[in-house]
């Protein structure tokens, strides 16, 4: 009787069990922080974004001691190490100066699976306050070479970038009073650092300005919850878009 169970055993069609359903991988999102930061001014981004499933990479970069060609690298470097080969959607959320280099490494060496970008306060076409100080001692030894090369000019490093040929969105302050020297000097609307006019960038898939300064539009929520809706739609919520999808002119 044993026998002849065992041969029963045998003979009859082996079930493969189901397998067990895996989940996607999260898409992932590169932080860069502006000039003379680090990682941490991007922690309050950084913690939205995770909440809202995304893997964060916060990167770091030695804003103040060197030129841009050297930063760029830095860069692509970090990427190479942390996630450029990703076969996950890679997303970049930029603040200041870190808006400049993510246009600067992206087209030098454009991910596989690039996502969508959104650049907070980026000085895309330079800033008149380095137009004004770039010159100055105090500006050069506290801020660096990099921070010389972000004039208005024609052969600033900003302008020597051409237009993104990806998804970016574009978000802008104007609340100039925060730094009332650079309400002074900056022509139109701004936030203190950087006009509305030089935070925009031909090739730009939506814009938005918000009530805010330089420094604190990178921890304001409003603009969080703008940057996460952009990295899953691939357009603002309030943005120059939206307006002209209800009929409005930006």
């Amino acid at each position: 009787m044993k026998a002849w169970l065992l041969a029963i055993f045998l003979i009859a069609p082996v079930q493969e069990a189901a397998a067990a359903p895996t989940e996607p991988l999260p898409e992932q999102v590169v932080l860069l922080h502006g000039l003379a930061r680090s990682p941490r001014a991007m922690r309050p981004l950084e913690k939205r974004l995770s909440d809202e499933g995304y893997a964060v990479h916060n990167l770091a970069y030695p804003s103040r001691s060197e030129p841009p060609d050297v930063l760029v690298r830095y860069l692509q470097l970090s990427l190479k190490e942390c996630c450029l080969e990703s076969k996950e959607p890679l997303h970049f959320v930029t603040h200041s100066l870190g808006g400049v280099l993510a246009r600067a490494v992206l087209a030098e060496h454009r991910p596989e699976a690039l996502g969508r970008v959104v650049m907070i306060a980026p000085p895309n076409k330079g800033s008149e306050l380095v137009d004004t100080f770039g010159d100055d001692w105090w500006f050069r030894l506290f801020l660096g070479p990099t921070a010389e090369a972000l004039g208005t000019g024609k052969a600033s490093f900003p302008r020597s970038i051409g237009p993104p040929d990806y998804e970016l969105g574009i978000i802008a302050g104007a609340h100039p009073l925060s730094s009332r020297m650079g309400s002074w000097i900056l022509t139109g609307e701004n936030d203190g650092v950087v006009s509305i006019e030089s935070a925009r960038v031909e090739g730009m898939t939506d814009f938005l300005s918000v009530p805010t300064g330089h420094v604190r539009i990178r921890d304001d929520d409003e603009v969080a919850d703008e940057v996460i809706h952009f990295l899953r739609v691939g357009h603002f919520e309030h943005g120059e878009q939206s307006q002209m999808t209800n009929g409005q002119r930006p």
